[in-house]
């Protein structure tokens, strides 16, 4: 398979002295067992990895939707026909981007539709078929994982920091490694190059595979891919696997990471990033990005990594988006992938309005009251929530600043996610706002 060269990159990175430990805890005291990362990352790949020599012939289907909001453009279609590491077929299907991949030995045919593939759908489409991917490089890691031998719902973790940037713009980046049960399968892989949660495994030939793969991107991108298909009716004409014309590697999409030093050199249109006052938090700090830019070099998609303040995020994001570098090459010109961290400091604006229970209420449109399961809290109970709604009037959050049960809070927060409000107008303007919201346990 033609991987991207980043996931390597990224942990030589953190093979370096600049590694702060952060943790490697297991979830509960069960008879245990430490491994290095390095075994359990080999471990993980031997039981679900469906694309490593010795596998069986597979056929596999799956789909890529955004649950945070599903009429976004964040959606594809992916189907596979595998018969060896050396002799497969793939297939991806999404808005303003498609590519047909047939690789027959040493010769590759890839047919592409759009000139960009985004770093989202990569990144899924990693998930499905190679959740390790940098697997290899974990070999020569020195830090460990305790797995249980008895237990099979506990997971452990390796969570470790690199630093990133260059003063005074300087903060570290979080990574983790996350294995789960006495098997050792992964739960969960965060870098800022790759990142995946694994759920739903279930059997198929001798693997264990994850029919549910999940990857928080940013606040309203939660992309979900399904598996909704494997088998092994694999398609028998072989001409669908043979490659008689392979594309140029010139022609080819590939993307390559590269370290933040290098991408600000090849910087032709970098201006400054102008803060716009904060509302809340923090005023000064640093805020780190993920890049990725075209062929051409045009930055195509920016993501949030870390953020002293979230609330100037956006504001780094958009301004970054207008960015323009010289076409990155190592050999052939490649899409380019990078992280950026920038110091900031921003004026302090007007506070967020707070609203009242009644106040909030006049506002929503559409009202849904909790229903808190029998004996869990007294009828007449009451407890408040504080919500967060944008200038459209959507929920951005919910907290429970005064401590209100689990329970309650659960229970409450699952009501508010199906209100609606009309916006705020504040001096004529629509405004978002927090409010408190009280209920009451029937």
């Amino acid at each position: 398979m033609n991987r991207r060269l980043l996931k390597g990159i990224v942990i030589l990175a953190a093979l370096c002295p600049a590694i702060a430990y952060l943790q490697a805890a297991s979830t509960e005291k069960a008879e245990e067992k430490t491994i290095t990362i390095g075994e359990a990352a080999q471990n993980a790949v031997k039981q679900s990895q469906l694309t490593v020599s010795g596998s069986s012939p597979f056929h596999l289907k799956a789909t890529v939707t955004n649950t945070a909001n599903p009429g976004s453009d964040y959606k594809a279609t992916i189907e596979e026909s595998w018969l060896s590491p050396q002799n497969w077929r793939r297939t991806i299907e999404s808005p303003g981007f498609s590519q047909v991949i047939v690789v027959d030995v040493d010769k590759v045919s890839k047919t592409d539709h759009g000139d960009y593939y985004p770093f989202w759908l990569h990144d899924m489409v990693t998930a499905v078929f190679d959740p390790l991917p940098m697997a290899q490089q974990l070999q020569s890691f020195k830090g460990t994982v305790t797995l249980p031998t008895d237990s099979a719902s506990s997971y452990s973790c390796l969570n470790f920091a690199v630093t990133s940037g260059a003063p005074p713009a300087r903060t570290k980046i979080a990574y983790a490694f996350c294995f789960r049960g006495k098997d050792g399968l992964v739960q969960a892989v965060v870098t800022p190059g790759y990142k995946a949660q694994f759920e739903d495994y279930q059997l198929f030939k001798g693997k264990k595979v994850a029919r549910r793969i999940v990857a928080d991107m940013a606040p309203d991108v939660r992309l979900e891919a399904r598996v909704t298909a494997l088998d092994e009716n694999v398609v028998t004409d072989r001409a669908l696997f043979t490659v008689d014309q392979p594309t140029p590697p010139a022609a080819q999409l590939k993307s390559q990471q590269v370290g933040e030093a290098t991408a600000r050199s090849i910087a032709v249109t970098a201006p400054d990033i102008t803060w716009p006052a904060v509302r809340e938090g923090k005023t000064s700090g640093i805020i780190s990005v993920y890049v990725s830019a075209d062929k051409m070099g045009r930055v195509r998609e920016v993501w949030p990594i870390a953020s002293d303040n979230p609330e100037l995020t956006p504001a780094a994001i958009q301004q970054v988006m207008q960015w323009r570098f010289q076409p990155y090459v190592n050999g052939v010109p490649m899409q380019m992938e990078t992280i950026l961290t920038f110091a900031f400091t921003a004026a302090k604006g007007a506070p967020i309005p707070l609203l009242s229970n009644a106040e909030a209420r006049k506002l929503a449109s559409h009202v849904v009251e909790p229903r808190v399961p029998r004996g869990k809290a007294k009828p007449g109970t009451s407890f408040t929530l504080r919500i967060r709604v944008d200038e459209q009037g959507k929920l951005v959050r919910v907290l429970n600043p005064k401590g209100a049960l689990s329970e309650l809070y659960q229970a409450g927060e699952k009501a508010l996610q199906q209100w609606r409000f009309r916006p705020y107008m504040h001096n004529g303007k629509p405004d978002l706002f927090d409010a408190d919201i009280e209920f009451k346990v029937r």
